[in-house]
């Protein structure tokens, strides 16, 4: 209990918390829209394009965030572009883009700084990597990303539901799609300094697809989701710190736990409910 209670006098964890939860609140609303719009590997191939951005930002010793989230939201635009007008679809855009820019970012890397601290914990994430500026950065755009969720919420409800009719009824599908890869676009780069290139895209899908196996309607997944995205975050930070694990894999591993107890918990509900 000490050593438990001992965590919160780092000010690098009190920052890693609210930072984190934060990021866990926003990739989880985001999460449900993407998952069910089929476009959850988006958030893989947007973490790999940042890593390339992070990589060249590196090798020019320029500021990462300030680099990487243009270079992200452009991706981002162009994914959904490919995605919607192109015989390129989905997952095969998604794989062009991310595996093209992974590997400038490798080759960059290779060139220039070599494999040393800043690359790893970019691929991989780490609380001690967050600098003052990030939180403030991450904070703003946190912010900023969940006003605008919440302003147009319904909205993105019904083009994540029926696009078509949506557009019948005159919204504007195409720029409602764009503002959600807009705001993906910024979780992801800003999530990559926690959990890393590799691993920020569960995020966006675990809590998503955990809440969806027993919630049935859209406001009650997105709750369940980011109560289940907060919650797994500050688990695995704690037992990142308590038992020196990587603060990402510890992250991906409580929401594996969740998800197994979710998936576990609805095949009961389903074996007692009568045909």
């Amino acid at each position: 209990m000490e050593l438990f209670l001992s965590m919160f006098t780092y000010p690098f964890m009190l920052r890693a918390l609210f930072v984190g939860s934060l990021i866990a609140l926003c990739a989880a609303l985001l999460g449900v829209t993407l998952v069910l719009k089929r476009y959850s590997m988006i958030g893989d191939g947007l973490s790999h394009v940042g890593f390339g951005a992070l990589a060249v930002a590196s090798a020019l010793g320029a500021a990462p965030l300030p680099v990487a989230i243009p270079v992200v939201v452009l991706a981002a635009f162009l994914l959904l572009r490919l995605s919607e007008n192109s015989r390129i679809k989905g997952d095969a855009a998604v794989a062009l883009v991310s595996t093209g820019a992974l590997a400038i970012g490798v080759t960059v890397v290779s060139q220039t700084t070599g494999m040393n601290t800043d690359v790893y914990n970019y691929l991989f994430g780490s609380i001690l990597s967050m600098s003052g500026e990030d939180v403030v950065l991450t904070t703003v755009i946190a912010v900023i990303v969940l006003i605008l969720f919440i302003l147009f919420y319904n909205r993105i409800f019904a083009v994540t539901f029926d696009e078509t009719f949506a557009q019948a009824t005159g919204t504007k599908a195409h720029l409602y799609n764009m503002l959600i890869a807009l705001l993906t676009a910024l979780v992801i780069v800003v999530g990559m300094r926690m959990m890393g290139s590799l691993l920020i895209s569960s995020l966006v899908v675990f809590p998503a697809v955990t809440a969806m196996r027993l919630c049935k309607t859209f406001r009650s997944v997105i709750i369940a989701s980011s109560v289940i995205s907060v919650l797994c975050l500050q688990a695995g930070l704690t037992i990142s710190y308590l038992y020196a694990t990587p603060t990402g894999a510890s992250i991906v591993l409580c929401n594996i736990v969740v998800f197994g107890i979710f998936y576990a918990a609805s095949l009961l509900r389903e074996r007692k409910t009568p045909a």
